[in-house]
């Protein structure tokens, strides 16, 4: 195993993790994310300075897909968490349920097969995809534990799920820092360039109230994916996660 992936013991999977307590109804998701489609990838790099490009690098050399893959791309929104998959020989297709998001997503990518879907009840048959991956999307699930299920549902047995989201530092002052100092100054930075800066508020109370990589392992297995690990990236302000249908 790679020295910058941990793996939990088997026994620490019996403890029950805390979950986001927000109220999360999909319809307000929806309705936000439709709201910031078009300024959505530009906010992003902004508020990351870039570094999520690196984050996108890392997700992509973790799924490690193989020439004629076909991989799910969850919470896809534009779809350019999808692109890197076609210039590695593997084919994926963008899933999203925001409307807004996909229409700026054709717009911006026209050759992308992008489908809508709901991440709870997904339009796919059972065993379809050698990999399924969610980048920044599993903590606006109502039900995290109800998502990853449905992913397992639509993986062929063997296949691989990597979830890349936002985590938790893992040096305790930078912790502080961020959480504190960052998370309250996100909606100021997002107003720079996004229409609905209020939207922002929403995703760092979203990220506050998200649990900790141990945390989104338990979850995994909870939903029946084996062996899960994780890596952190940027000191753990993103972690991703990888297990095995």
């Amino acid at each position: 195993m790679h020295p910058r992936w941990v793996r939990r013991g088997a026994d620490a999977y019996a403890r029950r993790v805390a979950r986001a307590e927000l109220d999360k109804q999909p319809t307000d998701v929806r309705r936000m994310f439709d709201t910031v489609a078009k300024r959505y990838d530009l906010t992003n790099d902004l508020m990351t300075a870039g570094i999520q490009r690196s984050w996108r690098r890392s997700m992509v050399d973790a799924v490690d897909p193989q020439r004629g893959d076909l991989v799910l791309d969850l919470a896809a929104g534009t779809g350019c968490s999808s692109e890197p998959f076609f210039t590695r020989g593997a084919t994926a297709v963008p899933c999203d349920f925001s409307v807004g998001m996909l229409r700026q997503g054709k717009r911006d990518r026209p050759s992308l097969p992008f489908v809508a879907g709901d991440g709870t009840r997904l339009p796919f048959l059972d065993e379809t995809f050698d990999a399924v991956t969610i980048s920044y999307g599993l903590r606006n699930f109502v039900d995290p534990v109800a998502g990853l299920r449905e992913m397992r549902r639509v993986t062929r047995p063997g296949g691989r799920l990597v979830v890349c989201e936002f985590s938790r530092p893992t040096n305790g002052a930078f912790r502080s820092l961020y959480l504190d100092g960052f998370m309250k100054a996100l909606p100021r930075i997002a107003s720079v360039t996004a229409s609905a800066s209020d939207a922002y508020v929403y995703l760092a109370e979203s990220i506050r109230a998200w649990p900790d990589q141990a945390g989104l392992a338990d979850l995994m297995v909870e939903a029946g994916w084996q062996a899960p690990e994780w890596r952190n990236l940027t000191g753990g302000i993103v972690a991703l996660h990888r297990a095995t249908a």
